[in-house]
């Protein structure tokens, strides 16, 4: 699956990026594919199924949740990478494991899930925008 991977121009940008190592590259392009057919991030958010719903009539409104109408393998693997992320965050420090640990440290903090599933959306804009 890697020697595949390495062939596609995507694999070295993916791989680059602290905490995703070529296995993961090589999951993550196997999952989404090619991220140039995406017009923007959101849509990429909404492939993967982490994009929010928000439920309101008249006064009452519901708490946000995430679609998880895309594809739950990917959105299982980005779990897991930002998981990963965290753990071995001396060896490979990046912006991503910075941002959670903003979001956790806020006035009012966000709990675990939540703060995870705003790095996978970050994670998901940079690589896009790589």
């Amino acid at each position: 699956m890697v020697q595949l991977g390495k062939k596609l121009p995507e694999f070295n940008i993916i791989s680059s990026m602290p905490g995703i190592g070529e296995m993961t590259a090589a999951m993550l392009l196997g999952e989404i594919g090619d991220f140039t057919r995406f017009d923007n991030a959101n849509q990429l958010n909404a492939y993967v199924g982490i994009d929010l719903i928000r439920y309101q009539s008249g006064q009452y409104i519901r708490g946000d949740h995430i679609n998880k109408r895309g594809n739950p393998k990917a959105r299982g693997l980005l779990f897991l990478t930002i998981r990963n992320m965290l753990k071995q965050q001396a060896s490979a420090p990046n912006h991503i494991v910075d941002y959670y640990y903003k979001l956790k440290k806020q006035p009012v903090p966000k709990k675990d899930k939540v703060a995870v599933i705003a790095c996978m959306n970050r994670t998901l804009k940079c690589l896009f925008s790589m």
